[in-house]
């Protein structure tokens, strides 16, 4: 076995659950390493510690994400390759929370734009911005206080031990983003 060989690194916002980590594991498979980073800022500053940055750009409900375009159009990284996922919104809460209990529900600013209708129609709950949706879940777990829930995807309950109270709440069930792999250089593998 050659130890010299070493899994590619890929940045992606958010952490670790987040749709970009999907969308990563989708383009380049399980054979890789991920590197999850908290805000587009640190993303697009993250070559030192990865190889290939993966960035949303575009979201079928919500549109452009345009901190992340806004930074790809202000570096000189390539784009080598674009994935494109299905999104489903889950209401996400630690255990003992139910609908009613929830207050409060917190998640990146464009997963709650693909949610406007379910807060339309529930103008009691309060919405929060964050920096990710799985980052939320996370948050939400940590917080353990039933009037606190995130948006976010079956990925992020799984791995943060939430529990999905309202699923595929986004406002249409064909709800898509567009990911764009992103590297200093030209890459050949």
């Amino acid at each position: 076995m050659n130890r010299l060989i070493r899994k590619p690194r890929v940045a992606f916002q958010g952490e670790r659950g987040a749709f970009s980590e999907e969308a990563a594991l989708q383009l380049l498979g399980p054979e890789i390493e991920l590197v999850p980073r908290r805000t587009f800022d640190e993303l697009f500053n993250s070559l030192n510690v990865a190889d290939y940055l993966l960035a949303p750009v575009e979201n079928s409900i919500a549109g452009a994400v345009q901190l992340s375009v806004d930074l790809v159009l202000s570096t000189t990284l390539r784009v080598l390759d674009e994935v494109e996922i299905k999104i489903e919104q889950h209401l996400i809460a630690c255990r003992d929370a139910t609908f009613d209990t929830i207050e409060t529900v917190q998640s990146h600013p464009v997963a709650l734009a693909q949610c406007s209708r379910f807060f339309e129609s529930n103008p009691q709950l309060r919405s929060v911005l964050a920096e990710d949706t799985a980052g939320s879940v996370a948050e939400v777990m940590r917080r353990r206080d039933p009037k606190w829930a995130a948006i976010a995807g079956q990925r992020a309950a799984e791995l943060y031990g939430g529990s999905i109270i309202r699923k595929s709440i986004q406002d249409q069930a064909e709800n898509y983003t567009r990911f764009i792999l992103l590297s200093a250089k030209e890459h050949t593998s």
